[in-house]
């Protein structure tokens, strides 16, 4: 399964913006999903993470309010929509999937595929 990240920008803070992950050779239907999120110094971190019919969401707190986690299994493609974006979210952001028919996590070890990054940067 190759992941595709798309959406990234510079943007200022309170402003903005939707980021996609896109599948191919396998079908997010069948695959929990999540994003996570690296800025430059420290670790990668769980940011949101949906299940394959979408009736299942979790978020790490520092987003929960601002970002809503979606996805179109039609189009193949799973969703970030950032709002009141802050200084502090400025990272580099990874869509991730798991093997089929396994449940959302916030691990990062438990997911099997990774897209490659885009870079959503926040001015103050």
């Amino acid at each position: 399964v190759q992941l595709q990240a798309s959406g990234g920008g510079l943007v200022q803070a309170g402003d903005s913006l939707r980021l996609s992950c896109a599948a191919s050779g396998g079908t997010f239907s069948v695959r929990a999903t999540g994003w996570f999120r690296q800025a430059p110094g420290k670790e990668r971190e769980f940011v949101a993470t949906i299940n394959l019919s979408g009736s299942t969401i979790y978020y790490a707190d520092s987003v929960k309010g601002r970002f809503t986690i979606s996805k179109n299994n039609a189009k193949n493609t799973v969703y970030l929509a950032m709002n009141s974006l802050k200084p502090e979210d400025t990272a580099v952001y990874y869509c991730a999937a798991r093997r089929p028919y396994h449940s959302i996590s916030s691990n990062e070890g438990e997911y099997a595929y990774w897209g490659q990054g885009t870079q959503v940067t926040v001015s103050s």
